[in-house]
């Protein structure tokens, strides 16, 4: 048994929508890149170092991803289309599929999913609001291996949030 983190990052604040003809080519404020930025220096001073991360392959999830990655290190990243436009359910699914090796998981993504995802997993089933732009819910559990994750298995054991 291994003790398996978690952590579900919610994109950083990005432009409005109504600038944009491709929800998918969004791109972040420049507040959400100040956001996602201090999202990656909590990250590292809590010790939350993924060995792999999942990130939807939309703009402004990647555009979050770079702006962490430089506080957590050189770290693989696979650009996952079933993370856009997801239901927690297949989010969750994704990741049951992890290799067991990995010990730490960093998602990123996209509301609802990874907050209905973070209130699903958590033990009491609740995470206040939900995650905020560039809020981060870190979930932790002594598993065998991902499979293990399911509805109510892993408490939240830290989160984050982004300035109001």
């Amino acid at each position: 048994m291994t003790v398996r983190t978690l952590a579900l990052l919610r994109h950083a604040k990005a432009m409005s929508p109504d600038d944009y003809a491709d929800d998918f080519e969004r791109p972040l404020s420049s507040r959400g890149r100040s956001d996602a930025t201090a999202a990656g220096h909590w990250l590292a001073a809590q010790g939350v170092r993924p060995q792999l991360v999942l990130c939807s392959p939309a703009l402004r999830t990647r555009q979050t991803w770079e702006a962490v990655a430089p506080s957590v290190g050189d770290i693989l990243v696979a650009y996952e289309p079933r993370l856009y436009l997801t239901s927690p359910t297949d989010a969750l699914e994704l990741v049951q599929g992890t290799d067991p090796r990995v010990e730490t998981l960093l998602v990123v993504g996209h509301n609802p999913t990874l907050s209905v995802l973070s209130a699903m997993l958590d033990t009491e089933g609740l995470t206040g609001e939900g995650l905020h732009t560039a809020g981060i819910a870190v979930h932790r559990m002594t598993a065998t291996d991902w499979h293990d994750f399911d509805a109510h298995t892993a408490p939240v054991t830290l989160e984050h949030t982004a300035r109001g």
